[in-house]
Parts: structure tokens; C-alpha cells; sequence
């Protein structure tokens, strides 16, 4: 099996002084009742021939309906245990999520039924401190959010 590549854009902003970064909390049933560990740094696959930071770029618009902020910068990819690798950007903007606009996915739901269901890829979205951050991202991208905090001196 290959071994698949994600491209994410974490987004901060600093409010009185605080730094915040946006995290989106994963959609679908499975998520649904569940907070710690089930947020996520906007990401996906990055498509074959396509540039890492055009896939982050692509992945945050279609995770959002936000447009992504203009300057982006390179952090250090992260291999999960998996053995996926995400390829993350930091790029700051104070972006108002009340306009966001969720993608969706299918699936079938429930399990082994043959129905199909369509769900969000995010349910919500909110700018956490770093604390609160740690706490709710999906472990494997903590290495990303504290790259990203240091960078900041958050």
C-alpha cells in the first residue's frame, strides 16, 4: 500500500496578545459525541503532480468554504504511525467563521445497511489558545501545533 501524503494549513491569529489557531472538528457520526482528540488542522491528500501548498490551499477551501490567507510558511512534515506524512503551512488571518461553509462526504451509515448518508467534513470550527489546542487536536498533529507555537513564541 503506498504510503499517502496530507497537506494542511493551520491558521492563527493573536488576540490581546494570545495566539489562537483554527482547528476544525472532524464531521461524520463517528465524531459526533466525542471533543478531545477529534478536532482537526484543516488537511487532506494531496492530489498526484500537485504542489504541497496548492493541496493545503485547495484542502482548507473545500474543509471551510474560507479562502485561505495569502503568505504561507513551510513547518516540518510530520509522519504519523501510520505512516502518512502531513506537510503543514502556517499562514495567519482572522478569519470570520460564521461564513464558513462546510464540505461534505458520503458513506454508509448506519454501518452494513446500504444506505448512504452525506455528512460534513467539519462541523464546526473555532481559534483555540494553545492549551485548549493541544488538548482537542488529534494527537498526531500536536507535533504541528507546538512547531507553530514555537515559531510564534506562543
Amino acid at each position: 500500500m503506498p504510503v499517502q501524503t496530507s497537506a494542511a494549513l493551520l491558521v492563527h491569529r493573536r488576540r490581546d496578545g494570545v495566539v489562537q489557531f483554527l482547528l476544525g472538528h472532524m464531521g461524520g457520526p463517528f465524531w459526533a459525541h466525542k471533543d478531545a482528540g477529534a478536532w482537526s488542522i484543516p488537511k487532506g491528500l494531496v492530489e498526484p503532480g500537485e504542489a504541497l501548498e496548492a493541496a493545503a490551499r485547495r484542502e482548507f477551501a473545500e474543509e471551510l468554504g474560507l479562502a485561505p490567507p495569502p503568505d504561507l510558511a513551510p513547518l516540518s512534515p510530520v509522519t504519523l504511525k501510520g505512516g502518512k506524512t502531513i506537510h503543514a503551512f502556517l499562514g495567519e488571518a482572522d478569519l470570520d467563521l460564521s461564513a464558513a461553509r462546510f464540505g461534505t462526504f458520503v458513506m454508509e451509515w448506519p454501518p452494513r445497511s446500504g444506505r448512504t448518508a452525506e455528512f460534513p467534513e467539519v462541523d464546526r470550527a473555532a481559534y483555540l489558545p494553545l492549551d485548549e489546542a493541544l488538548a482537542k487536536v488529534s494527537p498526531g498533529q500536536r507535533p504541528i501545533l507546538q512547531a507553530a507555537a514555537g515559531r510564534l513564541g506562543a
